[in-house]
């Protein structure tokens, strides 16, 4: 077997990005403001002041085009090993018989599993610059609460994750990680808040919904000055931070001379596909790239593919400033599938404006459907990636397919957004021909 010059792609730790990148300055029109939910009037800085430390309030929203990273949180970057390779996977062509080129960006690498460090990093960074004591935040399978858990003991800050239920039963490691570095967590919805106490005594059968989460963690933050929010996906500064993944994969594709005509990532509340993404689609808006973007949920949470184009709350609660986004509404409660993180009711508003302006494409796939391809990756390039990764690969997949079908050399770019070494009880379901479908049931509660 012969060893490729593209067979993985490494930059150094000097090459780490200098900024991060906002698509907000390359859209083809500007985001609609968000909306303060009394007056209905475009929020400002103040409405999300209960919440965010400053720097973090002015990211969000800022239109400019790059944002100078701090060079601690470029070194703490390099600790949660920035640059992660680019690898090409022959193994999977392999077994496909398929003309195609696949590679992928190895998020899984990080010592927190996920790509889900690099905004926890920021974030942190930015609130303990702000004198902030205590961090909340929400989690859906449990990679951002064990990110911002871990980086919070970086900055002395404490944390406290509000997990979704669903995902708290069935991933009970997550736990005993995020208690490892130190964080307080609750299963969602919880008796810790009102909001959660509510839905507790309505719903008490409820697996829960990222939307629950975020409006437990809103709650416990607005009670006290010196704590604040942090929030894993959806809001620009989040998927700007993320934009580091993006502008490593845009370099190394320049190295391997790699043209591709896809670059692919699942998305649920829209960190990983920006993140990885956006970076190329400004390649792509300058004419130095040409390919297909596309975004890979799954059908118990089709926001893009089912979702309407409007104003919703980013909460279960209606207690966030109103955003425009492809949402099933704030309230819809997602069926329990093992991809926890994609099990988000709204999508990033970045990432709907992309979308609403055709800057990219959606997919959904059922969970049989994604742990399937999950386990031929595994088998084939010796990785056992995360649930929400398997959407990724699965739209991959079924991309080489089409191009050995029509004998067509196409070049296919995934990101494998995180690793799935403790998502093991999903695979074993799916090998015993156990794991349930996960259909879109608009009225699951």
């Amino acid at each position: 077997m012969s060893i490729t010059k593209d067979l993985r792609i490494q930059l150094l730790p000097e090459d780490v990005p200098k900024r991060f990148y906002n698509l907000q300055a390359d859209l083809k029109k500007p985001l609609e403001p968000a909306l303060n939910p009394g007056t209905m009037k475009p929020a400002t800085e103040e409405d999300f002041a209960p919440l965010f430390c400053k720097e973090i309030i002015k990211q969000e929203f800022s239109t400019s085009r790059y944002m100078d990273i701090p060079e601690e949180i470029r070194e703490g970057f390099i600790k949660l090993n920035r640059p992660s390779y680019l690898q090409r996977a022959t193994g999977l062509e392999r077994a496909l018989k398929t003309p195609a080129k696949i590679y992928f960006k190895r998020e899984d690498m990080s010592p927190l599993g996920s790509h889900k460090g690099n905004s926890a990093l920021a974030q942190a960074y930015y609130n303990a610059q702000a004198g902030i004591h205590t961090l909340t935040t929400e989690t859906g399978a449990g990679q951002w609460g064990t990110a911002l858990a871990m980086v919070s003991n970086l900055f002395d800050i404490d944390c406290t994750v509000f997990m979704v239920r669903g995902s708290y039963d069935q991933k009970p490691l997550r736990k005993t990680i995020m208690h490892t570095y130190g964080a307080k967590v609750y299963a969602s919805p919880s008796a810790q808040t009102e909001y959660g106490k509510r839905m507790l005594k309505e719903h008490p059968e409820t697996t829960g919904s990222l939307g629950m989460a975020i409006s437990e963690a809103c709650e416990v933050a607005a009670k006290d000055e010196g704590t604040k929010y942090a929030l894993g996906s959806v809001m620009n500064h989040v998927l700007i931070h993320q934009s580091v993944i993006g502008q490593e994969v845009v370099e190394q594709m320049k190295i391997g001379e790699i043209d591709p005509d896809y670059m692919i990532a699942c998305v649920g509340g829209g960190s990983n596909f920006g993140g990885f993404c956006f970076p190329a689609m400004k390649e792509k808006m300058n004419g130095k790239l040409h390919c297909e973007f596309v975004a890979v949920e799954p059908k118990s949470t089709p926001s893009m593919t089912k979702g309407e184009f409007r104003y919703d709350f980013g909460d279960t609660a209606g207690t966030t400033p109103l955003m425009m986004m492809y949402t099933l509404g704030h309230e819809f409660v997602p069926s329990a599938i093992h991809a926890g993180g994609l099990r988000y009711h709204g999508m990033a508003p970045m990432v709907s404006a992309a979308y609403d302006q055709k800057l990219c494409t959606a997919v959904s796939y059922d969970q049989t459907e994604t742990f399937e391809a999950g386990l031929m990756f595994a088998r084939t390039e010796g990785i056992i990636p995360a649930p929400e990764s398997t959407h990724a690969i699965k739209a991959a997949v079924d991309l080489a397919l089409e191009a050995k079908k029509n004998n067509e050399e196409k070049t296919i770019v995934f990101n494998l957004s995180g690793h799935g070494l403790l998502d093991l009880y999903g695979y074993e379901q799916y090998m015993n021909g156990a794991l349930a479908s996960s259909a879109y049931d608009p009225n699951h509660y």
